[in-house]
């Protein structure tokens, strides 16, 4: 099942999504083309995880990490499907980063590996934008990961019992050029090992987003590109920079 939050006349609308339309929890029916997509979650935090593609570090000449790299993205930089990503002016290199993003159902805390499925409402795309210049000028990546506009979500959810994480095709397009080609059967630390290892340092609430890396192919983007995330099973996250 698709699960998505629009826009309708000012209004926040949230329901399941078929046939091209919106079926509210009072079964109201809307029209997908006269709504405004918004970002399927407000979560309290967005957890990330670096270095997690084992042709990403081939491509770096990097050893594998021993366990996840973790850093946090400010929940004020989520955007949603079609808005507009805001080119920084203290920024000078500005890279695209498609990633698969798990979405949390439930709150929870040290959670096993074999439960992990268990607290997952389901997925969608995201995009780790990333001032690359100031992240090699900070020790912290905060600064470089945290403007606002830099975590487009979207277009919405697959629920966990229609995906399987780890083997989908992941791609990033600009302009309609393939940047980046893989399949999360790449990840160095799968879904559960992940929320295993990330339960156990804090605690996890529903709509919190765990987004699992990056493929090979990042790469820089300029005003006026558009950029698509595409992911095998979930669909298209489209976002233009201005």
């Amino acid at each position: 099942m698709k699960i998505g939050r629009f826009l309708n006349g000012g209004k926040v609308v949230e329901g399941r999504i078929e046939d091209g339309e919106v079926v509210t929890k009072s079964d109201e029916r809307l029209k997908i083309k006269d709504l405004k997509y918004l970002s399927p979650v407000n979560p309290s935090k967005i957890i990330c995880v670096g270095l997690n593609y084992v042709d990403h570090a081939k491509e770096l000449d990097m050893e594998l990490p021993h366990e996840p790299i973790l850093f946090l993205k400010a929940p004020s930089a989520v955007i949603g499907h079609e808005d507009i990503v805001r080119y920084p002016r203290t920024t000078q290199k500005l890279d695209h980063e498609a990633e698969l993003a798990i979405v949390i159902g439930k709150k929870c805390k040290e959670v096993k590996a074999e439960d992990a499925y268990d607290v997952i409402e389901g997925y969608t795309c995201f995009n780790d934008l990333t001032a690359r210049d100031l992240q090699k000028l900070n020790m912290q990546w905060t600064r470089a990961k945290s403007f606002d506009t830099f975590a487009p979500i979207g277009p919405h959810i697959v629920t966990k019992d229609e995906i399987d994480p780890s083997n989908l095709n992941i791609k990033m397009l600009v302009n309609g050029e393939i940047r980046q080609d893989s399949n999360t059967k790449n990840l160095i630390f799968d879904v559960p090992s992940l929320i295993e290892f990330i339960s156990e340092i804090m605690t996890l609430n529903p709509e919190d987003i765990i987004s699992t890396g990056t493929p090979p192919g990042i790469g820089p983007v300029k005003k006026g590109d558009e950029m698509e995330v595409k992911i095998e099973g979930i669909g298209t996250l489209r976002n233009r920079v201005s």
